[in-house]
């Protein structure tokens, strides 16, 4: 699927005008299309003056960015070992068959993203799935299959509204 390239200059120059940084930038097309285009580095290097290695340096150092596409919902696994002992491999085992995609990939409609974490800080709730930046705890295989319905129903609402 193309970029468009004015747009997301539009968003670069947006964040460039005022007091903006390449973060900035960054996040704003980030947010918009769930990951950095190519296309956003070298027009982020180029508005900011910057080299692209440093603008690459930033859009791989943190892990709010992404370089490849991502679905419009994330579901991230906790591997930590509070949640490896309580069954969360079982859990991405899962969801890998449901989503018919391995951990670290998205579904070729762009739906979903699965992803591992080593720890998300709250081992007493483990296992744990964070769903669109929603956390569930305790959770089972069956709550995974659960969670994914829940996900589908609600786009499907939101498709027929």
């Amino acid at each position: 699927m193309p970029v468009p390239v004015g747009e997301i200059y539009g968003l670069i120059n947006q964040e460039a005008r005022g007091e903006g940084s390449v973060i900035a930038a960054l996040e704003a097309v980030q947010s918009r299309y769930r990951y950095l285009p190519p296309e956003a580095l070298l027009l982020a290097s180029e508005r900011f003056g910057l080299p692209l290695a440093q603008v690459y340096a930033v859009a791989t150092f943190y892990n709010a960015f992404s370089l490849k596409p991502k679905g419009k919902h994330c579901l991230q696994v906790c591997l930590g070992t509070a949640c490896h002992v309580r069954g969360s491999p079982r859990i991405l085992e899962r969801l890998e068959t449901r989503l018919g995609l391995r951990a670290g990939g998205t579904t070729r409609d762009r739906r979903f993203t699965l992803e591992t974490v080593n720890c998300l800080g709250a081992c007493a709730l483990g296992p744990i799935v964070v769903a669109d930046g929603e956390y569930s705890g305790q959770m089972t295989v069956p709550k995974a299959e659960t969670l994914v319905k829940r996900l589908l129903r609600a786009e499907a609402e939101v498709t027929h509204d």
